[in-house]
């Protein structure tokens, strides 16, 4: 008995037909190909790092051509390898510290070995997966870590820039100081200053002409143009010296103590591997403010990079170039310059080679003067303000200027080690820090828990507790975001035992829910949301704070029964409560002063004192059911709202009576500065239900004139047959559905008729959005394609930044 095996068809041979087979011609292989954004943008990256490079070498000691070195294998191989395709790798100015120490101990020839240890040991964490671990590190840390690095680089460089030579450590520096400032050079000085000059005034060129010169770096215009004052000013200068290639020194066989090298390679890793998979982290912030990037530039792969920065090290270091890592200023105008893959940075290690080649002769021209104002201003900027804020926001300044001190006086590792470990105490701190307080209000205990309650917290509370007189009500206050098992057994038992005894327990605050959940829920915040927090309070609107429509049954209709002389509540046949319109809002100013207002006002205060300061102007429609900083998850500060009915945007001169709006717009553009103006219609629109059916023969009421200004939406939507715009794929639902998308691109033409946004436009100041809101579906859709086929597409974390 056989089987039968069924057998693939095969096409015919020449032989047996006669003729040839008809299969499909081979697939040719896709020719290499690079897109001209990418040329542009590596070439604006190339003119950045050449100088910045060569002045990061000169601020280490190292020989200058080790920082070309660099840069074109940070370019090539990282480029290549790494995994954040638009991050810009090369010689970071917060390795000059690290590197400058290590050549001044150990050597250039040794410094390399250690840099292609350090990149094996990136190489090592890249395999074993543990990139995402130094996200974990306090950003306290990490910017305290900079500015330290800042502050020694602006110190040392201070002394070139006088002309001097730069001593081994900031405070050695600072001592000598009054002596270099008796013996300034100065013709150093002014070269120097000119550089300065020309950084500080270079982006800040007003006008239309100032647009088009800003795309040149400001780095390359002042050393280029201190050069060349330089020259024709004939001044003597020390300037950079290139010797030949076949003299540059390669890595050799670290020589020195043991314990000293692996901590040298220890620190070159931790500083390397941080600033890196930061750049990544920041990268990618960056890219999500870009629409309409190709689908290949996702999201950074940090173990990916941590094996091409690693890969890089090790090719530095072999060919005696400085460390590699990721640097922030490459990166943001390889981002801006409009990079769309990893082939611009490719192409700017590859520019780097052939000018490393080809023009020594121009490079050696530059004075180290300029180079030396450089860096020293990458120094300043290290010491950023706006991270001084914000850790003193998240009140993290300990942290903060413990490592900078530390970093300035003892280095980069020792500064890090005791940044941590203020961390660390200032976490247990908090942790153990538990404020409890009692007082007794019209014959109601209130006991307020703030901070923490942990086991450490148990004695004081039960103290507090016990005050509380048999049969009593109470309310206990909790306003800490964590609760251990010991604190929750402790006040769960004594609230079965304060109700066994006829007393009443009302528990409000984050952990409101303690009574029902269980301990592990509420050790985690995370409480089942059929139980715990909204159990106890009847409430099923978790996790959001129940707002007016949704308020608890129970506490309304106890509320509506206080107001009727029987007792009893009013309720419609429904069963709903009804209660007066002030009562209720009076119960939502009573829940924020006493749950939301704790937590905002340090936030609110600091807004009163330094004013607002939105970025964005957001225009919609006046519906309910819009709630702005919901779908925005935005908060106090973060918008500048305007709401009318329709979300119309009046042309100039048009006959309304209203100038509300295009008073916003001129003060939102010309005042706040914003950057960016969003249109968001939404479903269900009253407006344009009442456009599509409003009788223009009637009485011309308020509304009705309000809505003349949507007409060329309805004109459009008419004239466009066929041509509307789209919903994720799909057409309008119907007619309404239809305008409301349509007066969305209505209205952003109506907003580049604006003097202001014109202005703004045109100096690319300023960016337009429309945006749609489905209320039914709660889905935010994007307007892309503004200037052909206009489709409202899923709005994702890289398309809009509001």
């Amino acid at each position: 008995m056989s089987a039968c095996v069924p057998t693939r068809p095969t096409d015919p041979t020449p032989t047996e037909t006669g003729h040839q087979s008809h299969s499909p011609p081979p697939v040719r292989p896709r020719r290499f190909r690079i897109a001209g954004a990418d040329v542009s943008a590596s070439i604006a990256v190339f003119l950045i790092a050449l100088p910045l490079s060569l002045g990061i070498a000169l601020a280490t000691g190292a020989p200058l051509q080790a920082g070309l070195v660099a840069a074109a294998v940070g370019g090539l191989v990282v480029g290549r390898l790494g995994g954040s395709p638009l991050q810009v790798s090369g010689p970071a100015a917060g390795l000059t510290v690290v590197t400058a120490e290590l050549i001044q101990r150990y050597g250039w020839r040794t410094t390399c070995a250690i840099t292609v240890l350090a990149g094996v040991a990136q190489i090592a964490l890249g395999c074993l997966r543990v990139a995402r671990t130094a996200l974990a590190v306090s950003p306290a840390i990490v910017h305290g870590m900079l500015a330290g690095i800042g502050v020694t680089i602006a110190v040392a460089q201070l002394h070139i820039v006088l002309g001097g030579t730069p001593q081994s450590s900031v405070p050695d520096n600072l001592r000598a100081l009054p002596a270099q400032l008796a013996e300034v050079r100065p013709a150093s000085l002014t070269v120097s200053v000119l550089t300065l000059a020309l950084l500080l005034v270079w982006p800040r060129v007003p006008g239309r002409a100032g647009h088009l010169l800003r795309k040149i770096p400001a780095a390359l215009v002042a050393v280029t143009g201190a050069t060349a004052a330089a020259a024709l000013a004939g001044l003597r200068l020390p300037k950079v010296d290139l010797p030949s290639w076949s003299s540059h020194a390669l890595a050799g066989l670290p020589e020195g103590p043991v314990l000293g090298i692996l901590a040298a390679v220890l620190t070159t890793t931790l500083v390397c591997s941080v600033q890196s998979l930061l750049g990544a982290v920041a990268a990618d912030k960056l890219v999500a403010t870009r629409p309409g990037l190709p689908v290949r530039v996702g999201r950074s792969n940090l173990d990916r990079e941590l094996l091409g920065q690693g890969a890089a090290n090790i090719v530095s270091g072999g060919l005696g170039g400085l460390p590699v890592a990721g640097v922030a200023v490459r990166t943001s105008a390889n981002v801006h310059a409009g990079a769309v893959s990893r082939n611009s940075t490719m192409l700017h290690g590859v520019l780097v080679v052939v000018a490393a080649l080809l023009l020594v002769p121009l490079l050696e021209l530059i004075p180290l003067a300029s180079l030396a104002a450089l860096v020293m201003a990458v120094g300043i900027q290290m010491v950023s303000l706006h991270h001084i804020r914000t850790v003193t926001r998240h009140r993290e300044v300990a942290v903060y200027a413990v490592t900078t001190a530390g970093v300035v006086f003892f280095g980069v590792l020792e500064g890090v080690i005791l940044g941590i470990a203020v961390a660390v105490g200032v976490s247990l701190h908090r942790l153990a820090r538990t404020r409890i307080t009692h007082d007794e209000q019209e014959g109601v205990h209130h006991v307020h828990v703030r901070g923490q309650l942990t086991f450490l917290a148990v004695p004081r509370l039960s103290r507090a507790l016990h005050l509380v007189p048999q049969g009593a009500p109470v309310v206990v206050e909790l306003d800490g975001s964590f609760m251990d098992h010991a604190a929750y057994e402790s006040l769960q038992d004594w609230q079965n035992s304060h109700t066994a005894r006829g007393g009443s327990v009302e528990l409000t605050g984050r952990r409101a829910g303690v009574r029902i959940a269980g301990p592990e829920a509420l050790a985690t915040g995370h409480a089942d949301p059929g139980t715990g927090d909204a159990a106890a309070t009847g409430c099923r609107c978790r996790p959001w704070t129940p707002w007016r429509n949704h308020q608890c049954e129970q506490p309304l209709i106890a509320s509506a029964a206080e107001n009727r002389p029987d007792g009893t509540a009013a309720t419609d046949p429904a069963g709903s409560a009804h209660l007066p319109s002030g009562h209720e809002l009076a119960r939502g100013i009573s829940a924020f002063q006493r749950h939301t207002a704790p937590l905002v006002r340090g936030e609110l205060a600091r807004l009163a004192r330094e004013g607002q300061q939105p970025s964005q102007l957001f225009l919609t429609c006046a519906d309910s059911r819009l709630v702005t900083s919901m779908i925005t998850a935005s908060g106090p500060g973060d918008l500048f709202v305007v709401r009318n009915v329709g979300n119309l945007v009046p042309m100039p001169g048009a006959e309304s009576g209203d100038d509300s709006v295009a008073a916003a717009i001129e003060y939102a553009v010309d005042v706040l500065k914003v950057r960016s103006i969003t249109v968001c219609g939404h479903s269900g629109c009253g407006a344009m239900q009442a456009l599509l059916t409003s009788d223009p023969s009637g009485a011309p009421t308020p509304l009705k004139r309000w809505l003349r200004h949507g007409l060329p939406s309805l004109e459009r939507m008419a004239g466009d047959s066929g041509a509307w715009p789209g919903l994720a794929g799909r057409a309008p639902a119907d007619a309404v559905e239809q305008l409301c998308l349509t007066n969305v691109v209505q209205q952003l033409e109506h907003l580049r008729t604006h003097e202001s946004v014109v202005r703004a436009l045109g100096s690319g100041e300023l960016e337009l959005h429309g945006m749609y809101f489905h209320v039914g579906e709660a889905q935010a859709y994007l307007l892309t394609g503004a200037e052909q086929g206009q489709v409202f597409d899923h709005v994702r974390a890289a398309d809009l930044a509001v």
